[in-house]
């Protein structure tokens, strides 16, 4: 039986026909120097032997659960372990990702005892990126390129103020939502100096295209980043949007990018 206290931390891991990797994730959760932890696997009906090993981990650890059951992709997983989630921090792993030191969340306590409203992020470890990646992002950098969600600690609360995963974005819904958290004023994100996690080349993410969070990226950009981005970088964007829309042969959203472009230059002169 789980504990009737809560743990500090909530390790969500979404799993399809996830047998070859998933030991090598929850072997480095359970060999963490730090234990107040509940471990979550949200599976989506594999037919491999996960579900065997997640069973084989629950004879070892009472604070392992699963669910199974037919979903819509790893951002409907994600946001089910956020609704059955205990812990006051969430964090969600790949089923072939794994914490990148046995002291990584030990090293973490300092930094939760923090307001309600916040994440922590640090970087990952992988070979997609031939070393670190990323260290600490402004708001430019995150219009440029996303924050591992293998690196980032949510407090719990956090979704209850600017919602869930939106499932509208099949590869790029954590991008969307570290938007949303970045750029809110109801949100600190706290850059911790620290490798988090290894972060598995291939993963859907990185595979899978976004056409549909690229289409409205820009917007996002020119919604969320008035007053925080430069007008010279909301122009780069109005320039990449622009670029985009021509190929597409998107007239309206053209038209529309244009218009910001020169109303920005003109700011920038005023």
């Amino acid at each position: 039986m789980l504990s009737k206290k809560s743990p500090l931390f909530s390790i969500i891991i979404p799993t399809y026909d996830s047998g070859s990797t998933l030991s090598v994730a929850l072997d480095s959760i359970f060999n963490q120097t730090f234990t107040d932890l509940e471990v979550l696997v949200i599976d989506g009906l594999s037919s491999d032997k996960t579900l065997d090993i997640v069973k084989n981990y629950k004879n070892k650890f009472n604070n392992i659960r699963i669910y199974s059951e037919n979903d819509q992709g790893i951002y409907d997983a994600m946001n089910k372990g956020i609704d059955l989630a205990m812990g006051e921090w969430l964090f969600f792993m790949g089923s072939d990702d794994f914490f990148y030191e046995t002291t990584t969340l030990e090293k973490l306590l300092k930094y939760t005892d923090v307001e309600d409203n916040t994440v922590l992020y640090g970087s990952v470890y992988s070979t997609r990126f031939n070393g670190i990646y990323d260290g600490e992002f402004t708001y430019s950098k995150l219009t440029k390129k996303n924050i591992c969600h293998q690196s980032m600690f949510f407090n719990k609360k956090i979704f209850k103020m600017i919602g869930k995963f939106n499932l509208k974005y099949v590869s790029h819904a954590d991008w969307d939502h570290n938007f949303r958290c970045f750029f809110s004023s109801k949100v600190k994100c706290i850059y911790v100096n620290q490798i988090i996690a290894n972060y598995a080349d291939g993963g859907f993410s990185s595979l899978n295209q976004d056409h549909i969070f690229n289409n409205d990226k820009f917007f996002k950009i020119i919604n969320l980043g008035v007053g925080k981005l430069t007008f010279q970088e909301l122009i780069t964007d109005c320039n990449e949007a622009i670029s985009l829309y021509k190929k597409q042969k998107d007239y309206f959203k053209l038209c529309v990018a244009y218009i910001l472009k020169y109303s920005f230059k003109i700011l920038a002169k005023i």
